[in-house]
């Protein structure tokens, strides 16, 4: 395209600099060599070929701690999204959406229960990133951007090529600064792609939101599981390991008197065999008819893990205060503010 309208890679490099490195959305000011400065005039703004992706930011809470910031963002046909910045001991973590809304139905997640409205676009995900790497340059100058979570609202994997192209755009030397290896993408299940990403050798993390033991237990929370079951979600884990030799991250939302208990966690002991497996425990931010596990419950559950020989260890609970779970912030403000956009969910 570039080369079609005369732009060379010198030109094409700035451009990306100033998009990608620098997450500026007026290239206005820019100084930029007189072709190039012709081309983007020409091509680049409102009504023209292409345009820069800003989400409107609608909202902005912070933690009581101060570690966790949520962003609600509005895209140009209205939609709302969420985002999370979160601070680890210095380090800093963007939580990021892939679609509006959620097609899987999870039962103890508060997009889940809201519904799938739409996919999110490449440039929608990147949009993500360049804000809270905005601010992050206005009030921690001297930090950066660290590491990547696919895990806001949406099935990443059912949103496979943009959330792909977003990740490639965001881990490109040059631009955002966050390496593929600092990239995790999280899934409920969605066992198609999980086998693509191995057949594709994708370079990213890849997380597995299981939360249940058996099929009964899992199909309860779970909805997906009714589509692909637990032992066809286990022995695709299985064929992902042995394809590209990396370690998966089984995700395990503790929900008290759900799955929770020590036979839970032999079960999941029993599942993880001759997988090379990290569990993350996550106490779950509590949604409508759903609590968080007690702290004995989730110490238990670990020790009955670690005896078995599996790496594991507590996620963080972050933001409770600021609704920072999955959807939490929508959900509030959909009951305040019933118009915004939400349909039923579907599968497609």
């Amino acid at each position: 395209m570039f080369v079609a309208d005369g732009i060379t890679a010198h030109h094409a490099k700035a451009l990306w600099g100033a998009v990608q490195r620098k997450a500026l959305t007026d290239l206005s000011s820019v100084v930029f060599l007189p072709p190039l400065r012709k081309w983007v005039d020409e091509n680049v703004g409102a009504g023209k070929r292409f345009f820069i992706d800003r989400p409107e930011q609608s909202e902005e809470i912070h933690s009581s701690d101060g570690l966790t910031r949520k962003y609600l963002l509005r895209l140009t046909d209205g939609q709302v999204i969420e985002t999370v910045l979160m601070e680890y001991r210095g380090r800093f973590t963007a939580c990021l959406s892939s679609q509006a809304g959620c097609a899987m139905g999870c039962v103890f997640c508060a997009t889940g229960q809201m519904g799938f409205v739409r996919h999110l676009t490449a440039g929608e995900i990147v949009a993500q990133v360049h804000h809270v790497r905005r601010v992050l340059a206005a009030s921690h100058p001297d930090r950066r951007l660290r590491n990547i979570v696919l895990m806001g609202m949406g099935e990443p994997l059912h949103n496979y090529d943009p959330v792909m192209r977003a990740m490639d755009v965001v881990s490109t030397p040059g631009g955002a600064g966050v390496g593929a290896n600092f990239i995790a993408i999280s899934t409920v299940g969605y066992v198609p792609h999980i086998l693509r990403m191995a057949e594709e050798a994708s370079p990213y993390r890849l997380a597995v939101s299981l939360h249940g033991s058996n099929e009964a237990e899992r199909s309860s929370l779970v909805p997906v599981s009714r589509k692909w079951d637990l032992e066809t979600l286990m022995e695709t884990c299985r064929t992902y390991s042995r394809k590209t030799g990396r370690k998966i991250f089984f995700e395990w939302t503790l929900i008290a008197g759900k799955n929770d208990s020590p036979e839970a966690a032999g079960r999941l002991a029993a599942l993880l065999e001759g997988i090379d497996s990290h569990v993350n425990l996550i106490p779950l931010n509590p949604t409508n008819g759903y609590d968080g596990s007690g702290s004995n419950g989730g110490l238990e559950f670990q020790k009955v893990l670690r005896a078995a020989g599996i790496p594991c260890t507590f996620r963080q609970r972050r933001g409770i205060d600021v609704a920072a779970g999955c959807g939490m912030l929508k959900a509030e403000k959909l009951r305040r503010a019933p118009g915004l956009h939400h349909l039923p969910a579907r599968l497609p």
